[in-house]
């Protein structure tokens, strides 16, 4: 068992959030260059294997949070934002009507923000530089974040996943397992 964002997820739960949204991740790699590996460990991380609050309520699986150009749908939960006086306030996050649009935006978040640029100049299965870049980025505010990424990555070994097949290619008799 690990405890991801808080809540404590065991291994089976989140095998099965890795069976149900690896080859998503794998699409979404090959149409954007997001490492799946990342992708998984992120959506595993900031989710917790797809029980948080966050995901159960909005389909957001990667806590990103409305920004001022957001026009869709939109979740309130208390997060890390403060008002003046330094309480904790309710955070403004994306939502969506299915959890494979929270992937999606997840990736076009990453490839089409000239913040996250200097990622895509990175090899697709060099997930250190990748984690380490997220946190550089300022994608996340927790210190450990990088570290959090990695650990889940090779606990889980989702590495694997970053040279797959694009799974759009496959028939049923050749489909690996």
């Amino acid at each position: 068992m690990i405890t991801i964002c808080s809540f404590k997820v065991t291994d089976a739960v989140t095998h099965s959030y890795i069976d149900t949204y690896r080859d998503l991740a794998i699409i979404e790699m090959y149409r954007t260059g997001v490492p799946a590996s990342i992708t998984l460990a992120q959506a595993i991380h900031e989710s917790a294997s797809g029980t948080s609050n966050l995901a159960s309520n909005s389909n957001n699986h990667f806590g990103i949070k409305c920004k001022s150009y957001w026009r869709g749908r939109s979740y309130y939960h208390v997060d890390d934002d403060r008002n003046n006086r330094g309480e904790l306030i309710e955070s403004c996050f994306r939502a969506y009507d299915f959890v494979e649009d929270s992937f999606i935006d997840h990736s076009n978040f990453l490839k089409y923000s000239a913040h996250y640029q200097k990622l895509f100049q990175l090899k697709r299965n060099d997930h250190i530089g990748w984690a380490n870049g997220l946190k550089e980025c300022g994608y996340a505010t927790d210190k450990r974040y990088t570290q959090k990424l990695i650990r889940i990555i090779e606990k889980y070994n989702l590495a694997v996943y970053d040279s797959w097949e694009d799974p759009r290619n496959w028939n049923v008799s050749s489909r690996a397992n």
